[in-house]
């Protein structure tokens, strides 16, 4: 079996990763760094297109709604597959040690919660789709599995972080531990800031930091030695 001098080995315990695995885990990291602008990307060419709909009012997920609601459902549904792939490339990426199970674990349930924000979509409200009254009426009970999905992934990604700050200090990388600290603080401050007044922009900030973070956490894993083919 051919290997890559300086690899990590590989978590079932064999002598080492083939060139073949290498570059498989290298795409599975990819796709966490792309992520974030596909989901980003998709939801502003609809932000800007879609009748109606404004990020001082709406939030990105009621793009779902309407006519034209399954290019956000589908944007949801495939950011959260992304991230899932992403999740199980840091995991072979990082080796054994503290938190590389933990770690991509809780990024896999990151995506997980997209998925279901995804399938179950949001209610209609504050005048978004076209014909929809003001105001927020009761909550259905997709728009509930939503909110889950939504709470689940928000619950994930800050763990994942907490996990892979801990695991990069006990490595002694305190260049990714930082990283994962900003990236919380960036999400706290987003979260409480008083001059985001929209829930609509305070999401879309939100998701930059968090991509923001998985793309890092992923870029750095494929310039890493371990991972040259």
């Amino acid at each position: 079996m051919t290997t890559t001098r300086g690899a990590v080995p590989p978590v079932d315990g064999s002598s080492g990763p083939t060139i073949s695995d290498l570059r498989r885990t290298r795409l599975q990291l990819i796709t966490g760094i792309v992520a974030g602008p596909v989901l980003l990307g998709v939801g502003f060419a609809q932000i800007f297109t879609r009748e109606g709909f404004d990020l001082d009012r709406h939030a990105l997920s009621q793009l779902s709604l309407g006519s034209w609601g399954l290019v956000q459902i589908a944007n949801f549904l495939v950011t959260g597959v992304l991230v899932i792939v992403a999740a199980l490339g840091l995991r072979r990426a990082l080796g054994p040690g503290r938190g590389t199970v933990w770690g991509p674990r809780l990024l896999a349930w990151f995506g997980g919660g997209m998925l279901v924000a995804g399938v179950f979509v949001a209610d209609p409200a504050n005048g978004f789709p076209a014909g929809t009254p003001d105001g927020v009426g009761p909550m259905s009970w997709h728009g509930i599995l939503h909110s889950v999905g939504f709470a689940v992934a928000m619950v994930a990604w800050t763990a994942a972080m907490i996990v892979f700050a801990r695991a990069f200090v006990a490595r002694g990388d305190r260049a990714r531990c930082a990283m994962c600290v900003f990236a919380l603080v960036a999400a706290a401050v987003v979260a409480v800031a008083p001059q985001v007044g929209s829930f609509g922009w305070r999401a879309i900030l939100l998701s930059a930091v968090q991509f923001a973070a998985v793309a890092v956490l992923c870029a750095r894993a494929v310039r890493t030695g371990a991972l040259s083919a």
